[in-house]
């Protein structure tokens, strides 16, 4: 998981605890120590791979029976927040706190339980180039996060204790808002406890048939903007929007295609343009080049509640400037607000490396 799987979607998932609304409460705590090894996805960061960072996850988790349709559709998932604390046990790399949202996904009659979560880090000892210029992996010290973890997972063993046992992997990155932002990927084995709480008698998951779901072709409109900076340091930071055009056809009850066009205004280019004409002109490089880019994307909407998750692969049709190649991708989540309205926190990137944090409102027609 080079880069940032996701970018920063706590508050777009937070919305999901206001759609539960079934009268049988229940909820489930967890704690599971780690103990791992990041990971050398890029050789820049080399020299920071000296110890085993070790921490711990708390969960708060909120179980589902199936109140609305959406919870059978995914095998009863459960809501929920978490804290992570990693100590790097690196003085360069500092330590991190992070907040989450996430959900917690059950296969093989509820055994096997994986979580994705998203969130906030805070991170102790970021860049600092007088005081801290060998951590090229944090460029500030607030960082996206995202984590993953896979678990055998047993509940009440032992009237409400249960346990958990598995790997983790941890992420952190700034998605390129601050230079340096080469990230870390921690790979950790974890083992825990868990602790039910609320109603302990049997409840029963509501089953219902399955809803048909038929569209005409959709289109929709989305305006994005954020703050970035390019891998030259100091160069600073500059606004950006994208104009995005697209049309999508509904498949079913979980997904969509998506067909469209995006214009982008990246400011930053502009600065780095400049730089590399009167800095480096071995790279022939001129001045008036052209900062816009136009790029023909291919996506997939899968719908979850009010909340659906993209995923987009673009290619440059108009790129006057190399930039990380012709081809980008983008991943993120949208909330909707009724049936035409949405919002959207997405990441643009090129392969594995991060170009943007998106956020962005947009029209489905």
């Amino acid at each position: 998981m080079n880069r940032s799987l996701f970018p920063i979607f706590l508050f777009l998932i937070s919305f999901s605890f206001a759609q539960n609304t079934d009268a049988t409460k229940r909820f489930v705590l967890d704690v599971s120590p780690f103990y791992g090894s990041i990971l050398l996805h890029n050789p820049d960061i080399s020299h920071l791979i000296t110890e085993h960072p070790s921490g711990f996850i708390l969960g708060y988790n909120q179980k589902t029976f199936g109140a609305k349709e959406w919870e059978q559709l995914y095998n009863y998932p459960d809501i929920g927040y978490s804290f992570v604390y990693q100590n790097m046990n690196n003085s360069t790399l500092g330590e991190n706190y992070g907040v989450y949202a996430h959900y917690n996904f059950y296969f093989f009659k509820r055994n096997l339980q994986f979580r994705i979560g998203q969130g906030i880090a805070y991170n102790t000892n970021p860049y600092d180039k007088n005081q801290n210029f060998r951590n090229n992996a944090y460029g500030s010290h607030f960082l996206s996060s995202t984590y993953l973890m896979l678990n055998y997972y047993k509940e009440n063993i032992f009237k409400r204790l249960g346990f958990k046992v598995g790997i983790s992997l941890v992420h952190y990155s700034n998605a390129n808002f601050k230079a340096p932002n080469t990230s870390t990927n921690t790979f950790a084995f974890n083992a825990g406890l868990t602790y039910t709480l609320g109603n302990m008698e049997e409840v029963e998951y509501i089953h219902r048939e399955k809803e048909k779901v038929t569209e005409p072709i959709r289109y929709n409109i989305a305006f994005r903007a954020g703050l970035n900076e390019s891998d030259v340091i100091d160069l600073g930071q500059y606004g950006f929007f994208i104009i995005s055009g697209y049309a999508d056809k509904r498949l079913g009850r979980k997904s969509a295609i998506q067909l469209g066009a995006d214009l982008f205004f990246s400011n930053f280019l502009k600065e780095l343009i400049r730089f590399q004409s009167t800095s480096f002109p071995e790279m022939e490089v001129e001045e008036d080049t052209d900062y816009k880019r136009a790029g023909l994307f291919l996506g997939h909407e899968l719908f979850i509640n009010k909340m659906s998750v993209i995923t987009q692969l673009g290619y440059y049709v108009y790129y006057p400037f190399d930039f990380e190649g012709r081809i980008y991708n983008r991943i993120g989540l949208k909330r909707y607000f009724g049936k035409k309205i949405f919002s959207a926190l997405t990441l643009k990137s090129h392969g594995a490396k991060a170009e943007a944090l998106e956020f962005g409102v947009g029209i489905r027609l």
